[in-house]
């Protein structure tokens, strides 16, 4: 498996969406939950429809709790503002039911695979002009690495991405604490 890096260039975060986008509102939607919740490519592939959409009240859920983390110490998911537009948009025009996978395969009952998930994510950000090593990880990655950015400190990440230990942790989002630009923490009250 090769080694691959967080997306740290918003704008080419941006345009890796745009062009996700614009092919197919399954492979954005998987690539805006990936930045923004930090799961595992298995967690996310294996999200069933009920997992983050109430039928009921017709709106996407506030946390996604995957059945691979029940009883961890991490175990909830916050769904933000981008998670619940890329949702929307993708079932506004899919007939998934509740108990289909979020990620479904065009020609079976089944989620996308992994491999599959990477040649998505890997064709996209090259078009994009990322140059760097990018898979699936590279959504966890960047997730990580952007949270640290905004203020989130290093302990909850290490939970979240439930590494032993800080140093793990800094190393997995290629941080290198004592040389990066000091953390802006603004609750903006």
């Amino acid at each position: 498996m090769k080694y691959v890096e967080p997306i740290k260039n918003i704008q080419k975060i941006h345009e890796l969406k745009q062009i996700l986008l614009n092919r197919s509102r399954r492979d954005y939607c998987l690539f805006v939950m990936g930045i923004n919740t930090g799961l595992r490519i298995t967690e996310l592939l294996h999200s069933k429809v009920s997992d983050v959409y109430c039928e009921e009240t017709g709106r996407v859920l506030d946390f996604l709790s995957p059945e691979t983390r029940k009883g961890t110490s991490y175990p909830h998911f916050y769904l933000n503002d981008q998670v619940k537009q890329a949702v929307g948009l993708y079932l506004s025009d899919n007939h998934l039911k509740s108990e289909d996978f979020l990620f479904c395969s065009a020609k079976t009952n089944s989620p996308i695979t992994r491999q599959q998930a990477y040649r998505v994510i890997h064709a996209a950000a090259r078009e994009a002009g990322i140059e760097h090593n990018v898979g699936t990880h590279t959504m966890r990655k960047t997730f990580g690495y952007h949270a640290y950015r905004k203020g989130v400190a290093i302990s909850l990440l290490q939970k979240i991405l439930k590494h032993a230990s800080k140093s793990e942790a800094y190393v997995y989002l290629g941080i290198d604490p004592s040389s990066e630009e000091p953390v802006q923490i603004d609750v903006n009250l």
